[in-house]
């Protein structure tokens, strides 16, 4: 399946332009190409925290009506035994 392409016009104050532009030169770019790349870089960042957040208020209310949570100590005890001979099974929910 082929994505469909249109074209979209962003109002850049002049000095951002130049920047693009010269960036460009330096990286052997077209600006166009450098704009494209910061927006789809940008969603990608943006729609990763967005995930975590959304995945932390599931964790936060599921936490309020369970009561559940594993202790810092023991999770901190499991992390520090990574890479170790006797590395430790992960804490369970309680």
């Amino acid at each position: 399946m082929q994505t469909q392409v249109k074209p979209m016009a962003i109002k850049l104050p002049q000095q951002d332009r130049d920047r693009l532009q010269q960036l460009g030169v330096a990286k052997k770019r077209s600006a166009h190409w450098l704009a494209k790349e910061a927006i789809t870089q940008f969603l990608d960042r943006e729609e990763a925290a967005e995930q975590f957040k959304q995945e932390s208020v599931a964790r936060w209310e599921e936490y309020c009506i369970t009561g559940k949570s594993v202790p810092h100590d023991a999770v901190m005890n499991w992390l520090e035994s990574w890479g170790t001979d006797n590395e430790a099974e992960a804490p369970k929910c309680g």
